[in-house]
């Protein structure tokens, strides 16, 4: 009878714990929400009697949605390595994409926006900060990837602080149309491969285009004139929140763009255009009512998230690269 009495207060426990975990989980599984870049640069200015100059918005957005993902519910997630965070896919996928546009930005931080011209020196704050964010997103230990991301968000406050003195000089911005075309241009691939990812959920045979446009083009290996490309089962629902994530991210970088980009956008008649493109990445961000990442054919029975996150992705994507090629004009 005792023993009994034991194996059902162990099995209650379980339950028990397995009901927290659960409820952790789905806690923990909640996304931030798009917040305002222009207030965000308000506050930050005011609370550190900084001013807001330009390129102040853009490196305070790359520095809140960095926060953000050490700082949401449950916090950084990736590299955990105990219950309930360990079994969790989704949320670490949406950080990963989200991730992959901060080291994108950080870059062109760092070799494009602060810097006249070819010949010039790089700022010694986003050097350090570089770097930092490519910390592999899965370490956990000596050192683990929260704490090199929170050194590389010291470095871009560092930066954003000199940026704001008129006194020093030391730390620039250029908002220039080369180089937020550069940048975009990096965007483009970045949604590109999503969307491609994202297509793949229900098997696609395409022809290969990697040498289309050159008739002297050469590659490493030769590969096959048919591809068959199919989204594995287990990666789909990592892949549609890893666009999730990357869009949610984006869609703050270009606010902030439209604010220290204004000039150029308002010579380039460009401005609608890019908020043509945040409309569509804010579409990505609406609630998923599906307990799971449904997988239909494209016109079956049941709804495909996948594709319908591609459409959207791909849309931004078409007017992004109308955008570049509008900055590229005279």
């Amino acid at each position: 009878m005792q023993q009994y009495l034991n194996v059902k207060w162990l099995s209650a426990g379980a339950a028990v714990i397995f009901i927290l975990f659960w409820l952790l989980s789905v806690y923990w599984s909640f996304e931030p929400d798009v917040f305002d870049v222009n207030a965000a640069a308000s506050k930050q200015a005011s609370s550190t009697s900084q001013q807001v100059v330009t390129g102040y918005t853009v490196s305070n957005t790359l520095i809140k949605v960095t926060e953000s993902l050490l700082n949401k519910s449950g916090g950084y997630l990736s590299n955990d390595v105990t219950p309930p965070s360990v079994f969790m896919d989704n949320m670490p996928s949406w950080e990963f994409g989200a991730l992959e546009m901060v080291r994108d930005l950080a870059l062109a931080m760092r070799k494009d926006f602060s810097r006249s011209q070819s010949q010039s020196r790089e700022n010694p704050q986003l050097t350090k900060a570089q770097p930092d964010l490519n910390m592999n997103h899965l370490s956990w230990i000596i050192p683990s990837a929260e704490s090199m991301y929170r050194d590389s968000i010291e470095q871009l406050y560092l930066y954003q602080a000199d940026l704001s003195d008129p006194s020093m000089g030391e730390a620039q911005f250029f908002a220039r149309a080369d180089n937020l075309r550069d940048w975009l241009k990096q965007v483009e691939k970045r949604l590109g491969s999503l969307s491609q990812k994202l297509s793949a959920s229900v098997g696609q045979e395409r022809l290969n285009t990697d040498l289309a446009g050159d008739s002297s083009a050469r590659q490493s290996t030769p590969t096959s004139a048919n591809i068959v490309d199919k989204t594995s089962w287990w990666d789909l629902d990592d892949n549609f929140y890893e666009a999730k994530g990357a869009s949610w991210a984006l869609i703050h970088f270009l606010k902030a763009v439209e604010v220290d980009f204004a000039d150029v956008l308002e010579k380039k008649n460009a401005r609608v255009s890019l908020q043509q493109i945040i409309r569509e990445l804010e579409s990505t961000q609406q609630t998923v009512w599906s307990p799971m990442i449904l997988n239909g054919s494209g016109f079956g029975m049941l709804a495909n998230h996948s594709l319908v996150m591609a459409n959207y992705i791909s849309r931004a994507n078409a007017a992004l690269i109308e955008l570049t090629e509008l900055l590229n004009q005279g």
